[in-house]
C-alpha cells in the first residue's frame, strides 16, 4: 500500500487509477482530500520525491488550508520541493477560490440598499477581510441607494497620489451612480482615522460635491472593529 511518508515513491508508484489527477476525472474533485487536490495543483515532485509527499509537508508546515493560503509567495518557496514557480501556483490558485467566493457574494447583494453602517461592513467583508495590504474600495450607488456594484481603486499604501479623486470617480461616472461610499481597511486592526485619511476623505467629498456624486459616508475596516467616518462626524 502507498504510504505518503516514504520518500522513494513517486506518482507513478501508484496505480492509475489511485493518482489524484485519474481520480479527479473518474470521481470529481468533491472526491479528493486537501492533499490529493494540491498535487493536482503543483504536478510533479522533486527527483525521487512523490508530490502526494510535498503536498503533505505543505499542510504540515501551514497547519492547514486556511494557514496555507495565508502564507506568502516567500513563505511557501522555503518549504522542500516548492520553489517560487509552484508557489506562484498556489497563490493564483488560491486567489481564483477568493474571487468567486467574492463574486458570488455580491450577486446575491446586487440591488441591496445600504441603510447604516453595519450594512456597509456586511457587505465589503468577504473582499477585505485578512487582508495584508491596504485597500480602497468605492461602492457605487443608483438613485434610490441600491447598490450597483462596487470598485477597488488601489491597493498599498494609501496617499493623495494613489487614491485621486479621478479614480475614484471614474467608475462612478460611468455607471451613472448617483452616491458613493468609501471604504478602505488597516490591516493593523485598528480603525482609528490616520491624518491622512481625514484629508483624503475632505478631498474626496469635495471633489463629488463638485461632480453632483453624495460620497454618504467612509468607513475603515479594522479587525475586529470598524469605523464610520458619518457616525463619528468627521464630514
Amino acid at each position: 500500500m502507498y504510504n505518503p511518508a516514504e520518500k522513494s515513491f513517486t506518482i507513478h508508484d501508484l496505480p492509475v487509477a489511485e493518482r489524484p489527477r485519474e481520480r479527479l476525472q473518474r470521481y470529481g474533485e468533491e472526491a479528493l482530500s486537501a492533499q490529493e487536490l494540491l498535487a493536482v495543483i503543483l504536478g510533479r515532485g522533486i527527483a525521487g520525491e512523490s508530490i502526494m509527499v510535498t503536498a503533505q509537508r505543505l499542510l504540515k508546515e501551514f497547519g492547514s488550508l486556511k494557514g496555507l493560503a495565508q502564507a506568502s509567495v516567500q513563505e511557501m518557496g522555503r518549504v522542500k520541493g516548492i520553489g517560487p514557480a509552484k508557489a506562484c501556483q498556489l497563490k493564483a490558485a488560491f486567489e481564483l477560490a477568493s474571487r468567486v467566493e467574492q463574486d458570488s457574494h455580491l450577486k446575491a447583494q446586487e440591488k441591496q440598499v445600504l441603510k447604516i453602517p453595519p450594512d456597509v461592513l456586511n457587505y465589503v467583508r468577504n473582499h477585505l477581510k485578512e487582508k495584508k495590504k491596504e485597500y480602497f474600495v468605492t461602492i457605487l450607488l443608483d438613485t434610490r441607494g441600491q447598490v450597483i456594484k462596487h470598485c477597488e481603486v488601489s491597493v498599498g499604501s494609501l496617499d493623495s497620489s494613489i487614491v485621486h479623486p479621478r479614480e475614484v470617480f471614474k467608475e462612478a461616472i460611468a455607471a451613472s451612480a448617483a452616491s458613493v461610499i468609501l471604504v478602505h481597511n488597516h490591516p493593523s486592526g485598528d480603525p482609528t482615522p490616520s491624518e491622512e485619511d481625514i484629508g483624503m476623505n475632505k478631498k474626496l467629498t469635495a471633489a463629488g460635491e463638485l461632480l453632483g456624486i453624495s460620497v454618504l459616508d467612509h468607513l475603515i475596516i479594522g479587525n475586529p472593529e470598524f469605523l464610520s467616518f458619518k457616525a463619528k462626524g468627521i464630514f
